[in-house]
């Protein structure tokens, strides 16, 4: 579990004229300790708490231009901490070049969490991001493998690369030898061409990767944001139609509309044991944290210290607090100021403090030890 200690600095401030750089946050660590441990029952009642033995949680989760603009308060680094901390490694998509966020996020993990981030993307339509794995070192090891995905120079029809490559890293979990390669697919227009060029981009890459695994004794799991518009578009076609194995994630944009996110894994290959997934999922964190309230949501089974906050009441508290951290920015040049309207901007803002996205999750056998040994038995 991630570490806490940090609310013990979150003493009751309350701004007044002669201290203005105080955080106008009265009773913080109680606020922020009751958001985590809604979001902690959430985790435990539809990722962690009937995990089977001997088996990985792999992640995949866009946040939003971490971190690109103002500050992310600190709650939120608790938040995403958390979440994250309910798998057993996570591909992070638009880490911006400044690493000390993704720094502070894994010393709140904790110390048996590391990483592997990649460079900064500077070229057309890259949007000056980076890609990371990060990984719990008790559940996961790093097999010493990392770069990315680059194909031969007449793979797209644009004869260009791919706008983000493809960002990979071989690990092991149990008997599971794998390969994570992470993606952001490129967004641009929406129009036919646009999406075409986003459904050759998965084309070329998911290609490439199924004939890998035809050479070497491991999975290669394709996850991240590929920017998929619908189940039946062009795009979502181009996944399935890769010979890899597509689990059916719901929507993960936060309107409900979109399929951005997705996971493939190759099934067919030099691998010599069959990939068996158990579960899979999308985390919306809403009902714990920042909120609105995901359509339908039963919370009648919570515990006593699980408390839900309205959609009403987040906004009254988060006003002052967004109204002082865009004040303490303003001379910043490269930090616009933002928000006049909060209340008619509130969604908006949430997606700075946590993402545009839900995260997505797949739980993987690793024991085939059974399977192994059943080689070796004759029949009588």
């Amino acid at each position: 579990m991630p570490f806490y200690h940090d609310l013990k600095t979150y003493r009751d401030i309350v701004t007044d004229e002669t201290n203005p750089a105080l955080e106008p946050y009265p009773n913080k660590a109680d606020w922020v300790s009751r958001r985590l441990l809604a979001l902690r029952h959430d985790l435990r009642a539809q990722i962690t708490g009937q995990r089977q033995p001997n088996s990985l949680i792999i992640g995949s989760w866009n946040i939003r231009a971490f971190d690109g603009g103002i500050p992310r308060l600190d709650e939120s680094f608790h938040y995403i901490a958390e979440i994250i901390s309910a798998f057993d490694i996570c591909a992070l998509q638009e880490i911006k070049a400044d690493l000390g966020p993704l720094k502070r996020l894994l010393k709140l993990l904790g110390p048996n969490w590391d990483y592997f981030v990649s460079d900064v993307s500077d070229h057309e339509q890259a949007n000056y991001e980076r890609m990371a794995f990060v990984y719990n070192t008790n559940k996961v090891f790093f097999r010493n493998q990392i770069g990315e995905i680059v194909l031969r120079s007449d793979a797209l029809s644009t004869k260009q690369q791919i706008a983000r490559s493809p960002f990979f890293a071989a690990f092991q979990a149990g008997w599971f030898r794998f390969t994570l390669v992470s993606a952001h697919i490129i967004f641009g227009e929406t129009n036919a061409a646009g999406l075409a060029r986003r459904a050759e981009e998965i084309d070329v890459i998911t290609k490439a990767l199924v004939k890998r695994a035809k050479k070497e004794d491991q999975v290669y799991v394709f996850l991240g944001d590929m920017n998929v518009d619908s189940k039946d578009g062009v795009v979502m076609q181009a996944l399935k139609d890769s010979k890899m194995e597509v689990p059916d994630f719901p929507t993960t944009n936060l309107g409900g509309t979109k399929f951005y996110d997705q996971l493939a894994f190759t099934v067919k290959g030099k691998a010599e044991r069959k990939t068996r997934l158990l579960k899979h999922g999308a985390f919306d964190w809403r009902n714990a944290v920042f909120g609105p309230w995901s359509d339908g949501a039963d919370f009648s089974g919570d515990p006593d210290h699980v408390t839900r906050i309205a959609d009403a009441a987040q906004r009254a508290h988060y006003e002052p607090v967004c109204i002082w951290n865009r004040e303490q920015n303003l001379a910043n040049p490269t930090r616009k100021p933002r928000y006049a309207d909060f209340d008619a901007e509130y969604n908006e803002w949430t997606t700075y403090e946590m993402s545009d996205h839900l995260p997505i999750w797949v739980e993987i056998e690793t024991d085939y030890s059974d399977d192994y040994l059943g080689r070796y038995v004759t029949e009588d």
